[in-house]
């Protein structure tokens, strides 16, 4: 069975939801409307994951500080933020706070329907990555201390002698470690040992271009 698509619009104008929410319907995505940035926030935190289609301006809570909200708590469904003509500036705005799109109103089905496959499609990624995060630290887990303070070496770039003087031990002994954790997370280079590093979240981009760099 395909997962369901669910769509969270949130808009103060009854003319928007009630639009919208059909447009998105008999396109098959399941809708839930909200009425207020506030409302929708009660609510979040128990909603499935799903996009959020969010408008900018609304009273008393508008859409940019719903979505720093969003933000400070973690959730980070995609956004669509919907807005009026004139508004683009607050759309860049929106976008600088994590919005992936935005729409002008009115709006056309098509327009609609390409933001939300543009916002399903980030979500289908994130969740990938959530896996591959989730898989890599599990197959971190099989390190010994030791060999993770090797692999932590290596994911800073550092060639064997410094890792070695690092961690006060000798260069031989920082190669078996290495041969060893490459045995363990079954990977036949360095390149594909920091890949599993940096999906675990040990490092933010590789800082080395092979492993030649490191011996």
């Amino acid at each position: 069975m395909a997962a369901r698509r669910r769509v969270y619009l949130v808009d103060d104008e009854e003319a928007i939801r009630r639009s919208a929410g059909f447009m998105l319907r008999t396109s098959g995505f399941e809708v839930e409307s909200f009425s207020s940035g506030a409302e929708f926030l009660k609510e979040a935190a128990r909603l499935e994951p799903g996009c959020i289609l969010l408008d900018v301006r609304m009273p008393v809570m508008d859409g940019l500080e719903v979505q720093k909200v969003l933000r400070a708590r973690g959730i980070t469904m995609p956004v669509i933020v919907l807005t009026g003509h004139g508004d683009i500036s607050i759309a860049v705005n929106a976008m600088k706070c994590g919005a992936i799109e935005f729409i002008e109103k009115p709006f056309e089905k098509a327009t609609l329907l390409r933001a939300m496959e543009e916002g399903f499609a980030c979500l289908e990624r994130a969740d990938r990555n959530d896996l591959r995060a989730s898989e890599a630290e599990v197959r971190l887990k099989a390190l010994t201390p030791r060999e993770h303070d090797v692999l932590q070496g290596l994911v800073r770039g550092h060639p064997n002698k410094t890792i070695a003087y690092d961690l006060g031990i000798s260069a031989r002994t920082v190669e078996i470690h290495r041969a060893n954790l490459m045995t363990k997370l079954a990977v036949h280079s360095l390149s594909e040992a920091l890949q599993i590093a940096f999906a675990a979240g040990l490092g933010d981009a590789p800082p080395i271009a092979s492993e030649t760099v490191t011996r």
